[in-house]
């Protein structure tokens, strides 16, 4: 497996690429498949000085769905640590969830007449999760320290839409270790996102395209 290190805003030591490599060993062998493991070092410092952080992003590319972890310490080798073990237990999962498929064959099916999802644990998004969204009335919390937050876009990223069933959409998102994970029903080819919720249960909130009406023109 290749294994590709860089750093922003940091300088990578010999020594952390020593101890990158020794630990993609053990990547690899819960990921065989794996064809390529990008670890990238970011360094941020606080403007008033009062800490600097270290965020380890790993991601294990290959045969199958893209697996990402990272983690964030004020030294880069314990968050190295950290990032590894999230990985470690996201693959673990996936293989343990591959077992169980091929000994327990699953599927979700929708009830049409009262619109459940059965045969997993997904339950559509409540219509007042709905309302909050639209309107965007959803609450930002800023985290503990972050007096100075404002509501910023700092970064965006475009996928390739991708259609696949809620279930697998579920997989995807446990995978690279996100609270939801965007998706286009296969089912009804509407775009969707799951989300997590309390304890092991999910979300899912799909979006109904339709075409706004044709006001018809003013007589003169």
């Amino acid at each position: 497996m290749e294994t590709s290190i860089v750093g922003v805003g940091v300088s990578i030591s010999d020594r952390f690429r020593t101890v990158a490599e020794e630990k993609s060993v053990r990547i690899q062998n819960l990921a065989p498949r794996a064809q390529r493991l990008d670890v990238k070092v970011t360094h941020r410092a606080y403007h008033n000085g009062s800490r600097e952080e270290e965020t380890v992003e790993l991601t294990v590319t290959g045969k199958g769905p893209v697996v990402r972890a990272e983690a964030t310490d004020a030294d880069k080798f314990t968050a190295l640590d950290l990032a590894v073990d999230k990985l470690a237990e996201q693959l673990r999962r996936a293989k343990d969830k591959r077992v169980d498929a091929r000994n327990h064959p699953r599927g979700a099916r929708f009830d049409k007449a009262h619109g459940d999802l059965e045969g997993i644990d997904v339950q559509p998004a409540s219509i007042d999760t709905l309302r909050a969204v639209a309107t965007g009335e959803v609450p930002i919390v800023a985290e503990d320290g972050e007096e100075d937050y404002t509501p910023v876009v700092i970064r965006t990223k475009n996928f390739d839409a991708e259609w696949m069933t809620v279930e697998e959409a579920v997989d995807r998102m446990e995978l690279v270790g996100h609270d939801f994970f965007l998706f286009i029903d296969a089912r009804s080819d509407h775009p969707s996102v799951v989300y997590r919720r309390k304890g092991w249960d999910y979300g899912v909130i799909s979006l109904t395209a339709v075409a706004p009406p044709v006001e018809e023109e003013l007589a003169s």
